[in-house]
């Protein structure tokens, strides 16, 4: 049995506490949060909440540790220092920090001899996967990534991180025009704003600067700086009311030629559509935490992405069973 820690107990916690439920090869350890352990109440039962000050304790009884706090703070900081003493992984999704982020990893993996493995997820994760085997295939051509429309949970931790914002949902919108465009092979040069809109919708606190927090949302770099966004506020009944739900998507296209005189058409998309993000990423991460047991099992160390993992890795599956049943 893989032992697994969840620290941190949000929406992806939640689900990837779900997702080791339908791994057999796998148990829950522990969860550790940074609220007061008694308030929380998860679903496995036998297990324990910790506060993360007590995660030293479980060095030894734990195989990999899924980090899921979120990308704008805990992520950064948490990832380099419990790779230290093990196996981790994460869904860090700072597309423009991920080469630091890496570095930073690495350093404290290495230095620990433990694997840390970032940036799981469907984008970065499955998506990034796809864009990479597409541009191999079609060396001529260009990539396309459309998310949405969906709640990005990303952006709206980042957005709730502002001061005065009680709660926040950040929807990610594909302009359908350049959908389309990039669909019938026409090849556009689009930049950032002319692919996707984000839609924000805001509970704030009484007596906060809502002028502020607009244009704080708006300014962000990295989230929403190169977008047109709109920020809406909110009751928090309808908050709840309509909001509530963590749907997404979005698909990745490659559009590129093939032929002695480029002659030929060639588009490959891959496309998902979810009803729970959290749940989606939580069940990526746990079968990319079976690969870094694994990849630790053999003498590996230092960090990890997508790009460095051998799909069989992530199976329960014997490579026989693989060759017999899925090839």
């Amino acid at each position: 049995m893989i032992r697994i820690g969840i620290l941190g107990y949000g929406n992806l916690g939640r689900g990837v506490e779900s997702a080791i439920r339908q791994n057999p090869d796998m148990e829950l350890v522990a969860v550790f949060t940074r609220r007061d352990p008694a308030s929380l109440k998860i679903r496995t039962e036998g297990v324990g909440v910790y506060s993360v000050d007590d995660v030293l304790s479980f060095k030894d009884k734990i195989d990999v540790m899924i980090l899921c706090g979120g990308s704008a703070t805990d992520l950064p900081v948490q990832t380099p220092l419990y790779a230290k003493d093990f196996n981790v992984i994460n869904s860090f999704d700072t597309h423009a920090r991920i080469s630091e982020h890496f570095a930073d990893v690495d350093r404290a993996a290495k230095e620990g001899g433990k694997v840390g493995v970032i940036s799981i997820g469907w984008d970065p994760g499955m998506f990034s996967l796809n864009r990479m085997i597409a541009t191999a295939c079609l060396p001529e051509g260009q990539n396309y990534t459309f998310w949405g429309r969906g709640v990005s949970q990303g952006h709206s931790d980042a957005c709730r991180r502002i001061e005065g914002v009680k709660d926040a949902r950040q929807y990610t919108v594909p302009v359908e025009d350049s959908v389309n465009r990039v669909r019938n092979g026409e090849n556009p040069d689009l930049t950032t704003r002319q692919m996707h809109t984000r839609e924000v919708f805001v509970v704030a606190e009484e007596g906060a600067d809502k002028e502020k927090i607009d244009e704080e949302i708006r300014t962000m770099p990295n989230y929403f700086a190169d977008y047109d966004t709109t920020v809406t506020f909110i009751s928090e009944e309808e908050m709840k009311k309509n909001h509530a739900a963590l749907p997404h998507g979005g698909f990745v296209i490659r559009s590129g030629v093939t032929g002695f005189d480029r002659e030929h058409k060639q588009i490959i998309e891959y496309n998902l559509k979810l009803d729970s993000n959290p749940e989606f990423t939580g069940s990526i991460l746990v079968a990319y935490a079976r690969a870094a047991f694994r990849l630790f099992s053999e003498g590996q160390t230092g960090c990890k992405t997508i790009f460095d993992i051998a799909p069989a890795y992530l199976s329960p599956l014997s490579g026989e069973e693989l060759r017999a049943h899925l090839l």
